[in-house]
């Protein structure tokens, strides 16, 4: 695990969180794909915000199980959560809103959440 740094284009929303970069995936669900969303996962122990929840919106859809956060001012969703399988409290981090990273140099993981 790594400690990086990330958060919207406007910087109202600001975080860290200890996340490994060794398997991230891109999600072909009716949000992810129209979003370009390379995700990695973390603990949601693992995860900090920075800044104040007050400049978060949230949407949920389907099955309403994962918030989907984005920021109010310019509309970036750097991060969502929700639970694993297991009940787990998990973090579902955007690579592309991480501080240094470039998500093109990495091969996600094709996941087909339209099918879930």
């Amino acid at each position: 695990m790594t400690r990086h740094t990330g958060g919207c284009q406007c910087g109202a929303v600001r975080y860290e969180v200890d996340c490994s970069l060794d398997d991230p995936v891109a999600c072909n669900c009716s949000r992810c794909q129209k979003l370009g969303s390379i995700l990695v996962f973390a603990p949601r122990e693992a995860f900090r915000l920075l800044t104040d929840e007050a400049a978060l919106a949230e949407y949920r859809f389907n099955r309403e199980v994962i918030r989907h956060l984005f920021c109010r001012t310019c509309g970036i969703e750097s991060f969502s959560l929700g639970e694993m399988p297991d009940g787990t409290r998990m973090v579902a981090v955007n690579v592309n809103c991480l501080d240094g990273v470039e998500p093109r140099s990495l091969s996600p993981r094709l996941v087909d959440g339209r099918s879930f």
